[in-house]
């Protein structure tokens, strides 16, 4: 089975509490201690984050680890293939998959997906496992982004917590340059299995995934197809 579990925002990289996403993560390993890799590329590698990640999984009985780019690196394939979920934290996510693409990471990743690894991950985390995401990667302006395309289909993170959010997803639908998006808040998680969306998973807030289009030129908030929601 194939799993992803995109993270609109929210989890250990702003506060060890609940760790109620972390452990709905870990729960679909269905291992007694499963192996976790931690990817923060995206911060650059911010010690802060590693070390709040390893707070986070060794507390919910993981044998933990992360991968580092910017010291001397692991051998990725061996290490990735060991591995029963992988998470990505959040951050630049054109860098991130850049640095990912100039290692061959891209392609390791899609192996052990296809061979079940479960892959995971916020923000820049959520977004670089679709065909495009929609990013702020770059300072001046949120950009549509393409990423991995491991699933089908465009995410946008952050929905209900980035002002610019909201606003760009309604002018990119209403200028025809996407039909629809899927739309994460904060404090949820849409969780793919054989490639579809299966579950939205809210954590907090009564927060919720949307598939967002235009309607009689109106933009309009729908359920995401075939989905059931879970609370936490």
């Amino acid at each position: 089975m194939k799993q992803i579990i995109a993270i609109g925002g929210g989890g250990f990289g702003r506060e060890i509490k609940d760790l109620k996403i972390e452990q709905y993560i870990v729960n679909q390993c269905q291992k007694e201690k499963p192996s976790i890799c931690f990817i923060p590329t995206a911060t650059g590698d911010d010690i802060g984050y590693i070390e709040n990640f390893y707070k986070a999984f060794d507390s919910l009985n993981c044998k933990t680890s992360h991968i580092d780019f910017f010291k001397r690196t692991i051998n990725l394939e061996k290490h990735i293939n060991n591995q029963d979920i992988i998470f990505v934290g959040g951050g630049n996510t054109k860098s991130m998959l850049a640095v990912w693409r100039e290692w061959g990471l891209d392609k390791i990743l899609f192996n052990a997906y296809s061979n079940g690894t479960i892959m995971s991950g916020v923000s820049a985390g959520a977004i670089c496992w679709f065909q495009q995401g929609i990013t702020d990667s770059w300072k001046e302006n949120q950009a549509v982004l393409p990423c991995l395309g491991f699933i089908n289909g465009i995410c946008c993170p952050h929905y209900d917590e980035e002002p610019e959010r909201i606003p760009f997803v309604s002018k990119i639908l209403k200028s025809n340059e996407i039909d629809d998006c899927l739309a994460i808040e904060g404090f949820c998680a849409l969780h793919v299995v054989n490639d579809i969306p299966r579950y939205v998973v809210s954590f907090g807030n009564d927060s919720n995934c949307h598939n967002v289009c235009l309607k009689d030129n109106e933009i309009s908030h729908e359920q995401i197809l075939n989905t059931e929601r879970i609370k936490l």
